[in-house]
């Protein structure tokens, strides 16, 4: 039987790991658990992490010379991985599709609210205090909804938005054509969409992407939704296009830095709302994380082919 340890954020264990723990028993023995001080990594095969997991550098490398797998129970891996671990050949699992799940999920709910323009009855209403009219709205009959990458949320959320009466358009210069979602040039995504929903990975060569005369091509009434990451959008442009341009809108659910400043105009412009950082997988959602990652574990104990494990280049790409 395989060995385990459990290296993580003590606080997000039974979220992530209580559901599925009897059936990881059934699978490797425990050497020691996220409450406990790290002992010798001697004869523990696999690593088991999530939020709060060890960088994999050359000291932890040394103290685990029979580490065979890791299972991180979270998303991006670029914080923890090192060359050095590249270089041992050691699988890394990580559940960033199963986290996908919930972002899309939020992001769908947005786009909806965005069509029927809620958000707008909401904040007038609570400023008024008085009966609110019908604004004009794009609807979800014969509307355009843009979404920039067409990665594992991205698409997700096209999926989801195929049961809507709505013309789904993405811009991503590495994703191949997806379904009935058809491809545009980032010009044409910003300029002709009711909707856009920012999915793209936080890179050296994205942040930023999002500059000030991109917003400034957004139709008269649209919306811009991020649940990417906050330095993907050129955050004092947006500010300046917001505050000109108040028939915009935008939905930050990430912000540059997080949160934003005290005192920064995101708190008080009329045309935002910003949420903290709750599209990714919070209390029960985290167990879809764990079962995801026992999943590989079971298949790593009897031989079979891993479905989610990352090589250098597929990490490096993820948000």
């Amino acid at each position: 039987m395989l060995s385990a340890a459990f290296i993580l954020n003590p606080a997000v264990f039974d979220d992530v790991y209580g559901p599925v723990l009897p059936r990881l028993r059934r699978t490797a023995r425990i050497a020691f658990g996220p409450a406990e001080h790290p002992g010798p990594l001697d004869g523990v095969d696999v690593l088991c992490t999530s939020w709060g997991a060890p960088v994999l550098d050359q000291k932890l490398l040394d103290a685990a010379p029979d580490l065979k797998l890791v299972l991180y129970a979270a998303g991006s891996v670029r914080r923890i991985v090192t060359p050095e671990f590249w270089a041992r050949g050691i699988p890394i699992v990580s559940a960033y599709r199963a986290n996908a799940v919930p972002v899309a999920d939020f992001t769908f709910a947005q786009i909806i609210y965005a069509l029927k323009q809620g958000w707008r009855y909401v904040l007038r209403a609570r400023e008024t205090r008085a009966p609110v009219e019908r604004l004009p709205m794009p609807g979800t009959y014969g509307t355009r909804v843009g979404l920039l990458s067409l990665g594992a949320i991205g698409r997700m959320v096209a999926d989801r938005l195929a049961a809507l009466d709505v013309e789904v358009v993405a811009h991503d210069p590495y994703a191949g054509p997806y379904g009935s979602v058809r491809m545009v040039g980032i010009e044409e995504l910003f300029g002709t969409c009711d909707v856009i929903s920012v999915h793209t990975p936080l890179l050296p060569a994205t942040t930023g992407l999002v500059t000030g005369e991109l917003l400034s091509l957004m139709r008269e009434n649209a919306t811009l939704i991020n649940t990417s990451r906050g330095a993907v959008l050129d955050e004092p442009a947006l500010v300046e296009v917001l505050g000109e341009r108040p028939d915009l809108f935008a939905v930050l659910d990430v912000t540059d830095p997080e949160p934003p400043a005290p005192g920064s105009p995101l708190f008080t412009l009329p045309n935002v709302v910003l949420t903290p950082h709750i599209a990714g997988s919070l209390g029960r959602e985290r167990g879809r994380l764990g079962e995801l990652v026992v999943e590989e574990l079971e298949r790593f104990a009897t031989g079979r082919a891993l479905r989610h494990a990352l090589d250098e280049e597929a990490a490096a790409r993820l948000a």
